[in-house]
């Protein structure tokens, strides 16, 4: 334990001997552990982005509007040239490039960083969202890196109408996004260590 600008810095520890005196443990052992969890929460994100499209897309046309939930839940089956929630229209080849420089770092940071469960689950969600946008913007049509996104989730409208079309994905990363902002305010950071009254503590 030692102190810093008048803060108490406990070094992240997860076993202790029999006297009460905890010892460090293997980081990055511990990093890969939240590494995996990170992995498989983005992954089950993406698949399940994927295969939720692959289904609206065979069982709807376009504009073909299903009820799920009277006044409240619809499926509505559009295409997004643009971002999340159909913003920046016509610069689906940009937005590809940033999707893709988002998993890329995201991944590169977790793997360099991560010593929290909550905080892995946060930025899985974050980049399998982003990679589940990204799917199409690579492979579906017009093209390469022009790909318009799927969209199908319609909510108290069936078209669509006062809230814009959304996918798993955007969800993922809407939750996600939420999740990470919902840690940094409760002073839970991605290293496992938590803030409280100035102070920073293993979590």
């Amino acid at each position: 334990m030692q102190a810093t600008g008048g803060a108490t810095l406990s070094t992240r520890d997860d076993t202790a001997d029999s006297a009460g005196v905890k010892e460090a443990p293997d980081t990055p052992r511990r990093t890969l552990r939240f590494v995996w969890v990170y992995v498989a929460v983005a992954v089950v994100s993406l698949a399940a982005d994927i295969v939720s499209k692959v289904v609206v897309v065979a069982q709807m046309s376009p504009g073909d509007s299903v009820t799920v939930i009277p006044g409240t839940l619809y499926f509505l089956l559009t295409r997004n040239s643009g971002a999340a929630f159909n913003l920046a229209d016509d610069y689906t080849p940009v937005l590809t490039c940033l999707a893709t420089a988002v998993v890329i770092g995201l991944s590169w940071y977790a793997f360099r960083n991560l010593g929290s469960r909550p905080w892995a689950i946060g930025l899985g969600m974050i980049a399998g969202g982003a990679a589940g946008n990204l799917v199409d913007r690579l492979f579906r049509e017009p093209g390469f890196m022009h790909g318009h996104v799927v969209d199908f989730v319609s909510v108290f409208d069936p078209y669509g109408q006062g809230f814009p079309v959304f996918n798993v994905a955007d969800s993922s990363l809407v939750l996600g996004v939420g999740l990470v902002i919902l840690l940094e305010l409760t002073g839970r950071r991605i290293d496992g260590q938590r803030v409280t009254g100035g102070s920073r503590s293993d979590s």
